[in-house]
């Protein structure tokens, strides 16, 4: 049956124009909504409060942890205090450099 796997299907990808870029912000979104989850699991508390502590709904809450869109270093602030965490903005080499 053969075909490409998943792995020789990225490397294509990765070489088309944009494609690099795409994924790069992709993997930036998943990550800051992932640190929002685990925060808000740590405090144990749910989406409903950390928007009663912010503010706000828990619609927002949900679209933050959902990787849509790049939440400001304020909402970040707001979160973290609403989680009783502390933010930590941290630079890394980038991907292949």
């Amino acid at each position: 049956m053969g075909g490409a796997g998943l792995g020789d299907l990225h490397r294509e990808w990765f070489r088309r124009p944009g494609y690099k870029a795409e994924y790069e912000a992709l993997v930036e979104a998943f990550g800051i909504a992932s640190a929002l989850i685990e925060a808000r699991a740590r405090a144990g508390l749910t989406q409903e409060q950390v928007a009663e502590r912010m503010h706000t709904t828990q619609t927002v809450i949900a679209r933050l942890e959902s990787g849509r869109g790049k939440p400001s270093t304020r909402t970040l602030e707001r979160f973290a205090e609403a989680t009783g965490s502390r933010l930590r903005i941290v630079f890394e080499p980038a991907l292949g450099g």
